[in-house]
Parts: C-alpha cells; sequence; structure tokens
C-alpha cells in the first residue's frame, strides 16, 4: 500500500489587525481592564479623602505708572503722559515679588519661623534623614538659618504669574491652614508696595546726596569760568559797549557814520555852487535862493526896482542919451554888478565848504583805516573771549539743571511723595473651599486614564501580535493519483523547484500517494511557497529583488501568476507589479513606457491593488520602441524602484517579442514561466531557451497545482 503523507504547515505569514481583532481582544481581556481601572478607582477615593486639604488665597495688584503732574515737580502739563508697562515689565515685577528679600520679610510678619507646616526644624528628624546626613546626601535644617529653613516649603506655596496678557499680577499662597494663606497673600503684596515705594525714595534721597555734593563744586567752577572772562575782557579791551557790541566795534561804526555825513555835506556843497555858477553865466542870480534870501542883496533888489520904475518914468520925457537916463543906467548897472557880486560870493563860500568836507572825508577815512586794525585785534581776541564765555554759559546751564534737579529730588523725599507703580486690585479673603483636593476630578481624571492605559496595554499586544508571524494550520486537499517515481523523486538542487502545490516525498522510489495542500497565495490555483523560498534565497546588493514573468501563449496564465505571486509577497514586504505587454494590447492608459520616456511622474502612474498592499503601474499608452531605444532610461526607472519596494514583479503576457525578452531577462534576478503546456512542449520549451540565450540568471516554470508536476530545467 502507498504511503501517504501529509502536507507541512505553511510558512509564517504576516497580518494586520482589524478593529473587529481588537475589540474582540478588548472583550476577551476585559478582567486587565476592569480590575485595574476599579482599583485605581478605590485608591483615588481613599487618597482624596485621606489627604490634608489645601486652602489657596490669592490677592491681585496691577502695575500702572501713579505719578502725575503733581508727584513730579518741575514738569509742564503737557508731558503728564502716563508710560505704559510691557510684558517683559510685568515678567520683572512677577520675579520681585519672588524676592529673597520679600520673601525673608514675609517669613518675619507671618510668623513662619516654627510653623510645624513650614519650618522642618520644628519636628524630630527621622531615622532615613539621619542615615542620609551620615552619608552626607542631606543637611541636617538645624544647622541652617531659620529662616533659610522656611524658604524651601515657602516657595512651594507661593505662586506668583501674571494674568492672561494684561497687567494684573496674581499672588496665590496655599496653606493647611485657611486663614494664613488669605493673610499670607496680603502681606506679601503690601511687602511688594512698601518695598516699591522705599526704593523709588531710596532713589531719590541718593540722587539729592548726590545732586548736593555736585552743586558745590560746580558753582566754584562756574564763578571761576566767570572770573576769567572778565580778566580778559579787560585785558584785551574788549569792554562791551551799547548792546552786545564791543567799544572798538562800536567806534568803528561811528566813524563809519561820520564818514558818510562828511561825503554827503562835500557832495552837497559842490553840487550848490556848480548850480550858482551856472545860473550867474544865465544872468538869472537873482533866483538862486542863497542869493535871494541875503538882507543886502534884497535891499539891492528893491533899490533896482525903484530905479527901473523912476527910469521908465523918465524916458517918456526924455531921450535915451539924456544925462538923467544915462545916470539912472549907470546906477542900475552898478546894482547888478553888487547883486552878481554877492552871487560868487555866495558861491565861493559853497565851494569852500566843500573843500572843508573833503578834509574831513580824508581824516574820517584815515580814522577808520586805524580803527579797522583794532578791530582785527580785537576779533581775534574775541574768538578766544566766545569760548570762555561759552564753558562759562556752559557751566551755568548745568549748575542751574543740577539746581533744579536737587530741588525735585528733595521734594520727592518727602513723606508719600512717591508712590509705588502698583496698587492692590483685590485682596486675598479666607477661602471656604479646599484648592486641593478636588474630589470629584480627581477620581474621575485618574480613573479615566487608568481605564484609558488599560485598554491601550490590550490593544499594544494585539497590534504587536498582529505584527508577529502566525501559523496556519494545514488544510487537506483532496488526494490525486499515484504518481511515478520518476517524476516525483526530482533532486531538488539550485536552479529546480517542484510544480506548485507538490511535497516533497521521503523516498525517490517506488510510487507515492501526495495530497495537495491549500494555496498559500490569493489564487487558490497556485501555491507559491517554493517559489518565495527559492527567490528569498537570491543573492542581492541592497536592492529589490526583480523578477520576470512571462508566458507561453496569449492565454491568462502569465497574468494570474504574475498577480498572485506579486500579491504574496506584498505579505512579506513593499511589491510593486509592472505591466510589459506587447503593442497590440496597451490602452490610452499612462504607465511604465509613459513613465521610461519621461513623460509622466512616478506618484501620477503608481496604483494600489484593491484590498491589498500591493502597488501596480499600468503598461502604459506608448509604444515598447521606447523601452529598447532607451535602455539607460530603463535602468534608471528600475534603480528608482529598487530603492522604494522589496520586490518588483514584470509581467508579460506571451513571449511574443523577444526583443523585450533579451532587453529585460538580464536586468532581472530571475525569470519565471507561467505556463501548463508539458514540460516537452515546443513552445514551453522554445521560451526556456530564449530567457537564457537572453541573459536570465535563474529560469524556472510555474503551473496550476491541478496540473501534474514536474521539475524544471536548472538555470
Amino acid at each position: 500500500m502507498a504511503e501517504t503523507y501529509a502536507a507541512p504547515l505553511a510558512p509564517p505569514m504576516p497580518g494586520e489587525a482589524t478593529i473587529a481583532d481588537l475589540l474582540r481582544s478588548m472583550r476577551t481581556h476585559w478582567r486587565y481592564i476592569v480590575i485595574p481601572t476599579v482599583l485605581v478607582f478605590i485608591a483615588a477615593i481613599v487618597f482624596v479623602n485621606a489627604v490634608s486639604p489645601r486652602y489657596t488665597g490669592e490677592a491681585k495688584l496691577i502695575l500702572q505708572t501713579a505719578e502725575s503732574y503733581y508727584t513730579r515737580p518741575g514738569q509742564d502739563r503737557g508731558g503728564d503722559q502716563i508710560p505704559l508697562i510691557d510684558e517683559q515689565a510685568v515678567a520683572s515685577q512677577v520675579q520681585v515679588v519672588m524676592s529673597r528679600d520679600i520673601a525673608r520679610e514675609a517669613i518675619r510678619r507671618l510668623e513662619l519661623v516654627g510653623n510645624p507646616e513650614f519650618d522642618p526644624g520644628v519636628s524630630e528628624v527621622g531615622a532615613l534623614r539621619r542615615i542620609m546626613m551620615m552619608l552626607g546626601a542631606a543637611k541636617d535644617p538645624k544647622v541652617r538659618a531659620p529662616e533659610d529653613r522656611v524658604l524651601e516649603k515657602y516657595y512651594d506655596a507661593l505662586l506668583v504669574y501674571p494674568v492672561g496678557k494684561s497687567r494684573i499680577v496674581s499672588i496665590e499662597f496655599r496653606s493647611k491652614d485657611a486663614d494664613l494663606s488669605a493673610r499670607a497673600a496680603n502681606t506679601i503684596a503690601e511687602i511688594y508696595l512698601t518695598q516699591q515705594e522705599g526704593a523709588k525714595k531710596d532713589l531719590a534721597r541718593s540722587a539729592s546726596n548726590w545732586l548736593g555734593s555736585s552743586i558745590d563744586a560746580l558753582r566754584t567752577r562756574v564763578a571761576e569760568a566767570e572770573a576769567k572772562v572778565e580778566v580778559f575782557r579787560a585785558r584785551t579791551g574788549l569792554l562791551t559797549g551799547t548792546g552786545t557790541n564791543t567799544l572798538s566795534a562800536q567806534q568803528l561804526s561811528e566813524l563809519s557814520a561820520q564818514l558818510s555825513q562828511a561825503r554827503t555835506a562835500q557832495s552837497d556843497a559842490q553840487a550848490k555852487a556848480q548850480l550858482i555858477r551856472e545860473l550867474i553865466g544865465q544872468g538869472r542870480a537873482f533866483e538862486i535862493p542863497d542869493v535871494a534870501n541875503n538882507e543886502l542883496i534884497r535891499r539891492l533888489v528893491e533899490q533896482r526896482i525903484n530905479l527901473r520904475a523912476q527910469l521908465a518914468l523918465e524916458l517918456r520925457t526924455l531921450m535915451p542919451q539924456h544925462p538923467r537916463i544915462k545916470e539912472l543906467n549907470a546906477q542900475l548897472q552898478d546894482l547888478e554888478g553888487q547883486v552878481r557880486g554877492a552871487a560868487e560870493r555866495t558861491a565861493r563860500t559853497l565851494e569852500n565848504d566843500a573843500r572843508i568836507a573833503g578834509s574831513r572825508v580824508q581824516s574820517v577815512r584815515s580814522a577808520i583805516d586805524e580803527q579797522k586794525k583794532v578791530v582785527v585785534q580785537a576779533n581775534e581776541d574775541e574768538v578766544q573771549l566766545r569760548a570762555l564765555e561759552r564753558e562759562a554759559r556752559t557751566q551755568r546751564e548745568q549748575l542751574e539743571s543740577y539746581l533744579t534737579r536737587y530741588r525735585e529730588a528733595m521734594a520727592r523725599d518727602a513723606e508719600n511723595a512717591m508712590p509705588p507703580d502698583a496698587r492692590i486690585v483685590s485682596r486675598a479673603v479666607v477661602p471656604q473651599v479646599p484648592s486641593f483636593p478636588k474630589k470629584l476630578p480627581i477620581i474621575a481624571i485618574t480613573t479615566f486614564a487608568m481605564l484609558m492605559l488599560s485598554a491601550g496595554a490590550v490593544v499594544a499586544r494585539e497590534l504587536l501580535g498582529a505584527s508577529a508571524p502566525r501559523p496556519v494550520a494545514p488544510v487537506f486537499a483532496p488526494a490525486y493519483g499515484p504518481v511515478p517515481a520518476e517524476a516525483a523523486g526530482v533532486a531538488r538542487g539550485p536552479g529546480t523547484m517542484l510544480a506548485p502545490g507538490a511535497a516533497w516525498p521521503q523516498a525517490a522510489s517506488g510510487p507515492a500517494e501526495i495530497i495537495a495542500p491549500a494555496a498559500l497565495g490569493p489564487d487558490p490555483r497556485y501555491d507559491f511557497r517554493n517559489l518565495i523560498e527559492r527567490l528569498e534565497g537570491i543573492a542581492v546588493d541592497d536592492r529589490a529583488r526583480r523578477l520576470l514573468v512571462v508566458g507561453v501563449d496569449r492565454g491568462p496564465e502569465a497574468a494570474d501568476v504574475g498577480r498572485g505571486l506579486a500579491l504574496s509577497l506584498a505579505m512579506l514586504g513593499r511589491a510593486i507589479l509592472v505591466d510589459i505587454d506587447p503593442d497590440e494590447t496597451r490602452s490610452d492608459e499612462k504607465g511604465f513606457t509613459d513613465l521610461v520616456a519621461g513623460e509622466i511622474s512616478f506618484a501620477e502612474v503608481i496604483g494600489r491593488e484593491p484590498g491589498s498592499r500591493l502597488h501596480r503601474i499600468g503598461a502604459g499608452s506608448s509604444t515598447h520602441q521606447t523601452l529598447t531605444a532607451e535602455p539607460e532610461a530603463l535602468d534608471v526607472t528600475l534603480s528608482a524602484l529598487d530603492k522604494t519596494y522589496d520586490w518588483v514583479v514584470c509581467v508579460f503576457r506571451a513571449n511574443v517579442r523577444t526583443d523585450l525578452t533579451r532587453l529585460f531577462a538580464p536586468r532581472m534576478d530571475a525569470v519565471v514561466i507561467a505556463s501548463n503546456l508539458e514540460p516537452a512542449s515546443q513552445d514551453l520549451v522554445r521560451t526556456y531557451e530564449d530567457a537564457q540565450e537572453a541573459g536570465a540568471k535563474d529560469v524556472m516554470v510555474a503551473r496550476e497545482q491541478a496540473a501534474p508536476e514536474f521539475g524544471s530545467e536548472a538555470a
């Protein structure tokens, strides 16, 4: 009777946990969720009832500039603008409130030294702490100063923070004593305000002391500078006249005015003398104002008029040659000669005045030239004088500024003259409800947190278990008829594989009844276990393993084997299926040929096989002439896929183009021929030989399980 062999267990395969698996696991392991949650719930109830309550007192300060026109002496009302306090200033004041100076004063006022809650030196030192003190890991609290012992607990209970983006600072103090928590918050706020006011007073007092000592020295320097000015002024003769001009400059100005007057008088006299002589030459001497206004000339003119009247009267009865007429004409000519002589004397007088004015001009000009020399020398001295005056003026202004600031500082040093830049807007009241523990929130949060942690642990265990290999139970298919030992007993070695679905017998002789196991891959007609084992043994250098699945005829075997093998490999790692069909079967959809041609990108052609992790690239719309014409572009494309995937499966539906086989076979790590033909079939043998001649590294044949198994030739 023939021996019967059971199929071995299927190889481990990775699985993925679904939502249903997670829910089923949580229902199965509900004890691991409920029990810890209940225990934590009970522990939370015990904790919130056993712990001592803590009360929190809260006081609030507002930071603002408290100065005004009345608290800033010497400032005008127009400058009464309150400067704003920015976020950095608020943060700085928070640190001031938490300073050690305020802490020590608060500890003293609140009498925290000796309070068992804050002073560790009150209670006895335990055995554990004594051991730590002996080892140097802890310090003896009684050795430290009393206030230093309290500081640590004080800062643990104190919380100071700005409220939002406002200028409000909140001061919180926690204590087991409700009255102490409120009193501590108010005390800390008051100490802060007092120190603020005291700091301003100290600053004003320090400024007044410094200004007082500086003013005396500055007064001496001002007196010395002003004395130097006066000594230099007297030594150089730079005495001040009317206004701000010096005497030399004022004298030069007066001489210039005199020169102008002399030139004006000279020009006036010369013009009048010239006019008189012109009128005398024209016989119009009586029209000259200076001649006409002369008393003597006025009487001569009156006599001339009388003589002319008498001459006219005599001419009515006497002839022109009459002695009387001649006498009157002689008298008339004598009068006219006297008038002409008076006019000439006036002209000579004016000419003399003009010469006198000219002499005056010359003398004044000489005096001006001399004065200019004096002024030039005075200007050189005046430069030094101005420098001395400028120095004295600077010292004087500085002295006046110091005096003004000194008076302001003295005014600020008065009582209540320096209000702090903050005020209390909310005083702490004695809290009635403890701030810790909040019983309901603590119980709810801890219980919910434990529930989530327990459920998360169960889910994590399920997910980690899902990623581990899972054995598949053997399933037995109906047995087939006996197979001759010659067909089943082929030696197993490199380049040889069993027909998919066959189990290796124990003996190479005698008939054996073989029971085919259930298919491992998605297609029940094929079993890819042996094939995958064979492919995993291929050695590659840090890249993907490349496979070429090619059919013998135009049947669906190549497409079925390629898809099933790619789906099985996708369960082991990252895999991609590339369709490479002849031109007569290509479509208008973009794919691998367009990718090699550089017309599209990887993201545009790579898709996912529905229901799996397998990626896929279609054949493409371009002709396969693109692949054969650009082998370098093909190498670049395959190298890019190598860096992303663990398996690259290329599929020819039929071996109808040997040029494509010769192009792809040497670039692949193995060639799988999908065919259900008999091993002696000429088409199968020709396809096998074409793959070998093309340079394939390893060639193997795959067929359906229902067909008789056979061994392939060695690669």
